[in-house]
């Protein structure tokens, strides 16, 4: 890593925040999951009297639905001032209205979306394409990023196009894959940024707005004799669009050293099977990719960032000449539709581009933040030259219609120098933010990449948590769960019997049992299948009791601290001196508003953990173990 760069480790929606707020002079806000911790990092900045590039703290306005935020924000651009909204999912749809307006009146907003399901046969929390799909009519632009750094670089851009380009900006990423989404990334620095703004169109807009010095006359109302002329009159700003972001990710470009175009293309240069994608599933893809490659297969994908407007030109120089199949993913879907919207505007672009030559299929992926892996990814590939199922799905079993395209065994992709671990909590047991804590010590402490992501069911507190943590020192591009990891640990006893946790641990991998069972306890209680796996795969098995070590110090079912202290000696990603440093120095930071009394308790938790973990011998005999037969009680 550059010495000159500034590194911090952050989530997706931080990191759109942290560039939104630079461009910011008006914020109005609604919070919605996943989006409302965007609008809470703007809060607190503001509160603290943190100055954009305008020198001056952003003014927040919470109001008390979505479709008061977007109209506020309509009113605010009205009058001069440069203004943002975050939002997702419903939220995102009660906009749509004053969306039309403030496009129709060509004002620079910037609205950064954590992409989100749309509730239909039932609810859901996690995240798809489904809520910014229905915003295509609106006149916005549509931008996306695919990972935690894109949500910074690419959430720069949109500002810096919107105020050059008169069009307002809807900049959207992944709902929790990148919104929550922990990562180590390069911040852009306030000057650098300050240096590509258009001041000249800065001063254009605060002298268009609404002002009792210069009264104009707005939003007539229009009869059938000019309504349609006034209407294609926007086509010139539109049209000269795609060339103001492509300004725009050169000057970032060239701050940043990465390459960033409106349709980026990596992969084989005689690639004749391709994917065209947007959104976190292109890191998957470039793993992939580089996977297949390396195999001697002819593949390589499309990554999608300037949706709207949709340059037919600079997707059809992207396509390389040898491609014979091209398969397009969308996160989200059009019931009775001929295909989904991103399919439909590249099959519209190869036959304006006369590719008709080359066969074009649609898949759907992902949909409310199912997980998508590197062996789906393969099977998209696979289809292009096997069976060449259109319109199908990929990673479900649809057993009904049958579109499912067949998945085979995990394949593993990520880089050689990647440590994978997995942690198996309960929710508010403390598990996930001891995990935030432990991915921010190396991420901020060491020269390592880090990523974190959290898997929770709706429940949240009291359900099932799962933290997939992975380091390295290279770029990680693993938009997935962690299914093979160097070290798991099951912070709930009651976990081993009930789920398939062991069969996670890669060979020689370490596992941590927090359980109060020892000896002949643990013989008996441990189910025989847990028991071979440990046996077969040579497993490093370790317990601890951190339940009996917080109840003695006071902390009570607080485990966390006791726990991220034996994962950091067990692990060794780093000294475990320095682990003790930076876990304390957390710890002050957490806990210390909550009193001295708490941050000790604490702060012993971390010397009672370190080396709390007991080695388990594990038997031959453990190898040959059949599966219990004994039914769980009821």
């Amino acid at each position: 890593m550059a010495k000159n760069k500034v590194f911090k480790t952050m989530d997706g929606n931080e990191a759109a925040a942290y560039v939104s707020y630079a461009f910011t002079e008006v914020a109005t806000i609604y919070p919605i999951t996943p989006s409302s911790p965007m609008a809470d990092h703007v809060d607190a900045w503001a509160t603290n009297g943190k100055k954009n590039l305008f020198g001056q703290p952003v003014k927040l306005v919470e109001m008390q639905a979505e479709s008061g935020a977007a109209g506020a924000m309509h009113g605010s651009l009205e009058t001069g001032s440069l203004t943002s909204t975050y939002t997702a999912s419903q939220g995102l749809l009660l906009m749509i209205p004053p969306m039309y307006r403030i496009a129709g009146s060509q004002l620079p907003g910037v609205m950064h979306v954590s992409a989100r399901t749309v509730a239909t046969h039932s609810l859901s929390i996690f995240g798809d394409h489904s809520d910014v799909m229905a915003c295509r009519q609106t006149g916005w632009a549509q931008l996306a990023s695919a990972s935690v750094q894109e949500s910074m670089d690419l959430g720069a851009v949109a500002h810096l196009s919107a105020i050059k380009g008169s069009i307002p900006f809807q900049h959207f990423f992944d709902g929790f894959r990148t919104s929550h989404e922990i990562q180590k990334i390069e911040v852009l620095d306030y000057e650098d940024l300050g240096k590509m703004l258009d001041w000249d169109a800065v001063q254009r807009f605060k002298d268009h707005a609404l002002s009792t010095e210069h009264p104009t006359l707005r939003n007539t109302l229009q009869n059938p004799d000019t309504f349609f002329q006034s209407r294609e009159a926007c086509n010139s700003a539109y049209d000269a669009l795609p060339a103001i972001v492509e300004e725009y990710m050169g000057k970032i470009n060239e701050v940043t050293g990465r390459n960033y175009q409106l349709f980026n293309y990596y992969g084989a240069p005689d690639a004749e099977r391709v994917v065209v994608a947007m959104g976190s599933v292109c890191e998957t893809l470039l793993e992939v990719v580089d996977y297949l490659v390396e195999r001697g297969e002819k593949v390589g994908f499309i990554q999608v960032h300037l949706f709207r407007p949709f340059s037919m030109e600079r997707l059809l120089e992207k396509i390389p000449a040898t491609c014979k199949c091209l398969t397009v993913l969308d996160r989200t879907k059009e019931p009775g539709a001929p295909g989904e919207p991103l399919y439909l505007d590249v099959c519209d672009a190869l036959w304006e581009g006369k590719r008709t030559n080359i066969e074009a299929l649609c898949g759907r992926y992902g949909l409310g933040s199912k997980d998508t892996t590197p062996a789906q990814m393969k099977a998209v590939f696979d289809n292009m030259k096997g069976e060449k199922k259109n319109h199908f799905t990929v990673g479900i079993n649809d057993d009904v219609t049958h579109l499912s395209l067949p998945v085979g065994e995990n394949i593993v992709t990520a880089g050689k120098s990647i440590i994978s671990c997995k942690f198996w909590g309960l929710g508010s047991d403390g598990t996930v933010g001891a995990n935030k804590n432990s991915i921010k010590i190396i991420g901020d402490h060491t020269d390592q990449y880090a990523q974190a992501y959290f898997e929770y069911d709706s429940k949240k507190s009291g359900g099932v948590t799962k933290s997939h943590l992975r380091f390295g020192h290279e770029p990680i591009h693993s938009t997935y769960y962690v299914t093979m990891a160097d070290f798991v640990a099951c912070h709930k006893t009651s976990y081993i019997k009930d789920f398939d946790i062991v069969s996670e641990i890669k060979p020689h991998g370490t596992f941590l049992l927090n359980t109060s069972w020892t000896g002949a306890e643990l013989e008996e209680h441990l189910p025989n299948r847990v028991k071979r796996q440990i046996a077969e795969r040579e497993i490093n098995f370790y317990t601890i009791d951190a339940t009996a070590i917080a109840m003695e110090l006071g902390l009570g079912n607080r485990t966390n601290t006791v726990l991220q202290a034996a994962f950091f000696n067990l692990s060794g990603i780093i000294p475990i001196e320095d682990a003790v440093k930076y876990m304390k120095d957390a710890i002050i930071k957490s806990y210390s508003k909550k009193g001295q009394k708490i941050v000790d308790m604490n702060s012993a938790a971390v010397d009672k953990g370190v080396n709390a973990a007991v080695k388990i011998d594990v038997p031959e005999s453990w190898k040959t173990l059949a599966d219990d037969t004994k039914a769980p009680d009821a």
